[in-house]
């Protein structure tokens, strides 16, 4: 299918209106899933040109994706990622957990950015950051498409590694997202350590019901977060 090649548009446009220099593209992966941690990756690209063929990691094969991210690897001025636990998410809810993980992301990068890209029309990060959020930013920016394969990628492997253990679960295949093979044996194993306990996806199965976490409000924050818990982004 063909697509429209990222370019470097906004980061110019931030450079140009603020005088950032360094600009850090973010992206997460995991924000749907059932099971495993919420994946932020913040890669600094400049404006040189970026390897064939970088897009959306969702709309790329596996392969070109573990074929692009190796590249990248050695392409980018710098990476990091960051990662939130399925226990955090369970106590902080989706949007916390995931500034936790894109602070720890960015916190990790060599250098501080001056200003950061971040995919989607949500500001999750907010202050002390310079934040441009970008809708489809994966698509449309250079730095934030580079992010979106290298957690994509990152993400993929840790749950293939996390499902040798509970190789019934199939997370080698559905990185914890609930496909078939998953809910089947969610309905008969129940969850595992690995899953996310606080989400709706309990209350379809009575035998498990019970070990539903409910989290405690804070500063006015709903207890059912519904952001994040029915996504389908493998």
């Amino acid at each position: 299918m063909p697509y429209e090649a990222p370019t470097h548009t906004v980061e110019r446009s931030i450079r140009a209106k603020t005088g950032a220099k360094i600009i850090a593209g973010i992206d997460e992966v995991g924000r749907g899933a059932w099971a495993g941690p919420v994946t932020v990756c913040a890669a600094i690209t400049g404006l040189r040109r970026p390897p064939e063929g970088l897009t959306d990691s969702k709309l790329l094969t596996v392969k070109r994706r573990g074929e692009l991210a190796e590249e990248l690897s050695g392409w980018v001025t710098a990476h990091a990622l960051g990662h939130s636990s399925p226990q955090e998410i369970d106590d902080l809810g989706m949007t916390a957990a995931l500034r936790l993980a894109a602070v720890r992301a960015l916190d990790a990068l060599p250098v501080r950015p001056d200003a950061v890209i971040l995919d989607g029309k949500h500001d999750y990060l907010g202050a002390p950051w310079q934040v441009r959020t970008v809708i489809k930013g994966d698509q449309s920016c250079v730095a934030v498409a580079a992010a979106s394969v290298l957690a994509k990628v990152e993400r993929d492997a840790l749950m293939a590694e996390l499902g040798a253990a509970c190789a019934e679960f199939g997370f080698e295949a559905n990185a914890g997202y609930p496909s078939p093979v998953h809910k089947a044996a969610l309905e008969e194993q129940g969850p595992t350590e690995h899953h996310r306990l606080s989400w709706s996806y309990l209350d379809a199965l009575p035998k498990w019901r019970h070990l539903k976490k409910h989290r405690v409000p804070v500063l006015g924050v709903p207890v059912q977060e519904i952001e994040g818990q029915l996504g389908f982004d493998f």
